[in-house]
Protein backbone atom coordinates (compact mmCIF):
# COMPACT_ATOMS: atom_id res chain seq x y z
CA UNK A 1 0.00 0.00 0.00
CA UNK A 2 1.05 3.17 -0.25
CA UNK A 3 0.03 6.82 0.77
CA UNK A 4 0.02 9.36 -1.81
CA UNK A 5 -0.06 13.47 -0.05
CA UNK A 6 -0.97 16.14 -3.10
CA UNK A 7 -0.58 19.27 -2.66
CA UNK A 8 -2.71 21.43 -5.54
CA UNK A 9 -4.63 24.35 -6.15
CA UNK A 10 -7.98 25.29 -4.17
CA UNK A 11 -10.09 25.59 -7.25
CA UNK A 12 -8.53 21.95 -8.79
CA UNK A 13 -10.52 19.73 -6.05
CA UNK A 14 -13.45 18.81 -7.91
CA UNK A 15 -11.50 17.67 -11.00
CA UNK A 16 -9.06 16.21 -9.33
CA UNK A 17 -11.85 14.25 -7.30
CA UNK A 18 -13.47 13.77 -10.58
CA UNK A 19 -10.32 12.19 -12.17
CA UNK A 20 -9.81 9.65 -8.92
CA UNK A 21 -13.74 8.65 -8.99
CA UNK A 22 -13.02 7.74 -12.60
CA UNK A 23 -10.71 5.02 -12.12
CA UNK A 24 -12.26 3.95 -9.22
CA UNK A 25 -10.81 5.73 -6.21
CA UNK A 26 -12.98 7.32 -4.16
CA UNK A 27 -11.59 7.61 -0.68
CA UNK A 28 -9.58 10.51 0.45
CA UNK A 29 -9.12 13.32 3.53
CA UNK A 30 -9.10 17.08 1.79
CA UNK A 31 -7.51 19.87 4.04
CA UNK A 32 -7.16 22.94 3.57
CA UNK A 33 -3.31 24.47 3.89
CA UNK A 34 -1.43 27.29 3.50
CA UNK A 35 2.24 27.68 1.86
CA UNK A 36 5.02 28.04 -0.85
CA UNK A 37 7.25 26.79 -2.84
CA UNK A 38 9.45 28.35 -5.32
CA UNK A 39 6.97 30.90 -5.98
CA UNK A 40 7.51 32.44 -2.65
CA UNK A 41 4.04 33.99 -2.26
CA UNK A 42 3.24 37.47 -4.25
CA UNK A 43 2.38 40.82 -3.60
CA UNK A 44 -1.28 42.60 -3.74
CA UNK A 45 -2.01 46.33 -3.17
CA UNK A 46 -4.58 46.62 -0.18
CA UNK A 47 -6.21 50.10 0.35
CA UNK A 48 -3.55 51.32 -1.44
CA UNK A 49 -0.93 49.86 0.44
CA UNK A 50 1.39 46.80 -0.76
CA UNK A 51 1.79 43.51 0.79
CA UNK A 52 3.42 40.23 0.25
CA UNK A 53 0.95 37.38 0.36
CA UNK A 54 3.72 34.57 1.35
CA UNK A 55 1.49 31.58 2.59
CA UNK A 56 -0.77 30.55 -0.49
CA UNK A 57 -3.76 28.41 0.07
CA UNK A 58 -3.95 24.83 -1.02
CA UNK A 59 -5.34 22.04 -0.69
CA UNK A 60 -3.58 19.14 0.56
CA UNK A 61 -5.13 15.35 -0.35
CA UNK A 62 -4.24 12.59 1.44
CA UNK A 63 -5.32 8.98 -0.48
CA UNK A 64 -4.11 5.67 0.71
CA UNK A 65 -4.10 3.13 -2.37
CA UNK A 66 -2.69 -0.33 -3.53
CA UNK A 67 0.39 -0.78 -4.62
CA UNK A 68 -1.57 -2.03 -8.51
CA UNK A 69 -3.35 1.86 -7.96
CA UNK A 70 -0.34 3.94 -7.54
CA UNK A 71 0.46 5.15 -10.77
CA UNK A 72 -3.00 5.13 -12.35
CA UNK A 73 -3.53 7.30 -9.23
CA UNK A 74 -0.78 9.79 -9.57
CA UNK A 75 -1.46 10.33 -13.16
CA UNK A 76 -5.04 10.68 -12.35
CA UNK A 77 -4.03 13.61 -10.16
CA UNK A 78 -1.08 15.13 -12.29
CA UNK A 79 -3.32 15.61 -15.35
CA UNK A 80 -6.60 16.76 -13.11
CA UNK A 81 -3.99 19.74 -11.46
CA UNK A 82 -2.10 21.02 -13.62
CA UNK A 83 -2.49 24.25 -15.42
CA UNK A 84 0.67 24.66 -16.64
CA UNK A 85 1.74 27.60 -14.11
CA UNK A 86 3.69 28.09 -11.06
CA UNK A 87 2.30 26.55 -7.83
CA UNK A 88 0.21 23.54 -9.49
CA UNK A 89 1.55 21.90 -6.70
CA UNK A 90 3.45 18.78 -5.59
CA UNK A 91 2.45 14.77 -4.99
CA UNK A 92 4.26 12.71 -2.78
CA UNK A 93 4.30 8.99 -2.26
CA UNK A 94 4.94 7.08 0.86
CA UNK A 95 4.95 3.54 2.16
CA UNK A 96 2.51 2.52 4.19
CA UNK A 97 2.93 -0.88 6.61
CA UNK A 98 -0.46 -1.67 7.75
CA UNK A 99 -4.44 0.22 7.60
CA UNK A 100 -7.33 -1.20 9.79
CA UNK A 101 -11.04 -0.72 9.24
CA UNK A 102 -12.18 0.27 12.75
CA UNK A 103 -15.64 -0.86 11.79
CA UNK A 104 -14.58 -4.67 10.63
CA UNK A 105 -10.73 -5.10 11.65
CA UNK A 106 -10.63 -6.00 8.03
CA UNK A 107 -6.77 -5.15 7.53
CA UNK A 108 -4.32 -4.58 4.41
CA UNK A 109 -5.46 -3.56 0.87
CA UNK A 110 -9.30 -5.23 2.27
CA UNK A 111 -9.51 -2.06 4.64
CA UNK A 112 -9.06 0.37 1.70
Amino acid sequence: MKKIEAVIKPFKLEEVKDALAEIGIEGMTVTEVKGFGRQKGHTEIYRGSEYTVDFLPKIKLDIVVGDDNVEAATKAIISAAKTGKIGDGKVFISAIEEAVRIRTDEKGDEAL
